[in-house]
């Protein structure tokens, strides 16, 4: 199976930024208008596998995007988001970077059942990391 982020040619929108490790262009199902994808060109699931350098470099593109998107949309916020393992829909490393507004109908969404935040828990992540 071939990934299409990993295939230039398979992109079938607009390109907004390229370098020779990442490349943003236009989400095709945006939630908002200037929702852009970053992606890695190498291949990655999640962002436990890339190098430090390369999550360095996403950050500073991500932050030229999201000034770029506050200049042209004038938005209330924006959102940058990514989701690993199986909730990653295409296989392939990406940021969303969206402009965001007020009452625009985006939000989390999750079960009702009650959580709980652990002392345990918080104490067996600091001894991990």
């Amino acid at each position: 199976m071939s990934c299409a982020f990993c295939n230039k040619e398979q992109i079938k929108t607009d390109i907004v930024y390229e370098d020779e490790m990442v490349m943003a262009f236009m989400d095709m199902e945006p939630i908002n208008e200037g929702h852009i994808l970053l992606v890695t060109k190498e291949h990655y699931l999640d962002v436990d596998e890339i190098p430090d350098e390369l999550l360095s470099h996403l950050m500073i593109i991500s932050k030229k995007i999201v000034i770029a998107l506050k200049q042209i949309y004038h938005s209330d916020g924006y959102s940058i988001m990514q989701n690993g393992g199986k909730f990653n829909d295409v296989g392939h490393y990406h940021l969303h970077i969206f402009p965001r507004y007020e009452k625009d109908g985006f939000g989390w969404t999750y079960g009702y059942e009650p959580k709980s935040v652990s002392s345990e828990i918080a104490k067996l992540i600091r001894e991990t990391i």
